[in-house]
């Protein structure tokens, strides 16, 4: 979602600034705001939803094994298990007791979870991803898209510029206390990035705006 929302920030202010560089007007840079958004939101989308779902293949692969081993080898998938929790410091009789108890409960959701990390609340889920992403470069991508429509003539590249770049560093600040780290660096570094991004080009389409005006 972080990096969704801040992939929508940069590359609509991006894209934004670039236009706006060039002289453009005020409906053309909001419409190639907007098409930015909607391009960027769509491909997010899609990228992601290929990608989880590629995810969700293989584990649906590897649960149709993990099933076919218990029905089986059941006894070899009991060792296996015996040996991951004698691996994690378990004296090798109760180790053995450990797996057979849980395997009593539910053989298939342990087996996934202690060998293949698979859970009720790890596995991919596509249509939940593609639509997390979408949103999230969705709302990152309105920041400079409404700053853009509000502010004037004049002010509409400083304005955004300014209003862009709190919104990059409140984005690295949050970022960075959700996986409570340090935040100073986090926030420096999506800042600066940021701002290398717009100023290249707002560079480029100043050049473009010039060669073709």
């Amino acid at each position: 979602m972080v990096l969704g929302a801040n992939d929508g920030i940069i590359s609509t202010a991006c894209l934004i600034l670039g236009v706006a560089a060039a002289n453009a007007e005020r409906n053309e840079i909001l419409t190639a705001g907007m098409a930015g958004l909607v391009a960027g939101a769509v491909s997010m989308a899609l990228g992601e939803y290929v990608s989880v779902s590629s995810q969700s293949d293989a584990e649906r692969a590897d649960i149709a094994k993990e099933t076919w081993e218990l029905e089986t080898m059941p006894e070899h998938e009991l060792d296996e298990l015996t040996a991951i929790y004698a691996e994690k410091g378990l004296p090798q009789a109760l180790a053995r007791e450990v797996a057979e108890e849980l395997t009593k409960h539910d053989a298939l959701a342990i087996h996934l979870a202690e060998e293949l990390g698979i859970t009720t609340t790890t596995t991919a889920r596509p249509v939940q991803a593609a639509i997390g992403s979408a949103a999230s470069f969705t709302i990152g991508a309105a920041v400079p898209l409404l700053t853009a429509a509000v502010a004037s003539n004049q002010t509409r590249i400083w304005a955004t510029l300014i209003v862009v770049t709190f919104a990059l560093a409140a984005l690295g600040w949050s970022s960075a206390r959700f996986g409570k780290s340090s935040t100073l660096k986090p926030t420096i570094r999506v800042v600066v990035g940021g701002l290398v991004a717009m100023g290249i080009t707002m560079f480029v389409g100043n050049l473009f705006g010039a060669a073709i005006g």
